[in-house]
């Protein structure tokens, strides 16, 4: 294998794609509950006032959609990450004062105009993916909300370009934990969910704000690690403003927060089970996403005790893990239950 090529591996950060596709698999997992039940989710509980369908309820899972939806989400991470190592390598963010692996424009490998070429054709790519995945779900009928998705998609390539990318980056002014919660959030879970079944059920907010909160986590962990190398380099992240104590505070109300909502969703779905005559016996296996969130425990701890930021680069990967552990959970007690 050449160094060049490892060098493109290395810029597509294999290793973030699990947590960019962690919403997409819950989205279509509960989608794939209501497919397959029509009446389980036809009228909410908890929140049922604020839950209504648009269309009428599919009766059929068209498995290309979930397909088409992992496909161009992990496009937009791989532009996302191609975009983070050129806005911060141009800026000289990556520096040697970074904690963390060597990007690909900081090692000399490949260079500038190479890295926004490739994030060109990405883009392109992920757009082309991303219209197939609109006219798969919704033809050409509704034009409207087609055009409202396209609108979402050219949004999310905006969002992967703009973090560091440009004399205004977000990311550079501490509103990127605020696109990652929307993006990987609400967008993710509440939009596949949508475009497989036709509905909207604002009962699944609950687990987009999860994913969306542990979504943050994982960037405000990157961000306690570099603080150091992001203030030097006028990255004014949300740590950098807050300082790294009240940073701490931040990160342990995400993942409390987003056990909260999990369990909510989850005793929600136990409930209608229990209320719905329809139902079969009503499973405590919907339960078992939440059996994620046990590493998360002994990782706040580590969190706590920590006294040198770059020390926390291995945590990345457990809250990552975490999330995308709920997400492959969610799969799985859909299938059991269903």
């Amino acid at each position: 294998m050449s160094t060049k090529f490892k060098a493109w591996i290395s810029a597509a950060r294999l290793r973030t794609l699990p947590l960019s596709i962690s919403g997409i698999l819950v989205g279509s997992a509960y989608a794939y509950l209501r497919v397959s039940h029509l009446e389980y989710l036809k009228t909410s509980n908890v929140l049922g006032v604020f839950s209504f369908a648009i269309e009428d309820f599919v009766s059929d899972f068209n498995f290309l959609i979930p397909i088409l939806a992992l496909i161009t989400t992990l496009g937009f991470q791989v532009l996302s990450n191609f975009a983070n190592d050129y806005g911060d390598g141009v800026k000289g963010t990556d520096n040697d004062d970074r904690v963390g692996p060597m990007r690909a424009l900081q090692s000399g490998i490949i260079l500038a105009h190479e890295m926004k070429r490739a994030m060109i054709i990405t883009a392109v790519l992920t757009l082309i993916s991303a219209i197939a995945l609109i006219y798969v779900s919704l033809g050409i009928e509704q034009l409207l909300i087609s055009l409202f998705f396209l609108v979402l998609g050219i949004a999310a390539i905006w969002a992967a370009i703009k973090y560091t990318v440009g004399d205004n980056a977000y990311g550079y002014r501490g509103l990127g934990d605020v696109f990652v919660f929307i993006f990987f959030g609400p967008v993710s879970v509440m939009g596949i969910f949508y475009l497989i079944t036709k509905a909207v059920d604002w009962n699944m907010i609950l687990p987009s704000i999860t994913i969306g909160l542990l979504s943050v986590a994982v960037l405000n962990l990157n961000n306690m690690r570099d603080i150091e190398s992001d203030k030097k380099a006028g990255k004014n992240t949300i740590v950098v403003k807050m300082g790294l104590m009240k940073a701490k505070l931040f990160h342990y109300s995400l993942i409390t927060i987003a056990l909260v909502t999990a369990s909510l969703f989850f005793i929600t779905l136990y409930y209608k089970e229990v209320m719905d005559e329809n139902m079969t016996q009503p499973s405590l296996f919907m339960f078992l996403p939440l059996l994620a969130f046990l590493p998360l425990f002994l990782h706040l701890k580590v969190v706590e005790l920590n006294k040198e930021p770059a020390l926390l680069d291995p945590e990345l990967k457990k809250v990552a893990l975490s999330t995308f552990a709920f997400a492959v959970l969610s799969v799985l007690s859909v299938w059991i239950v269903s």
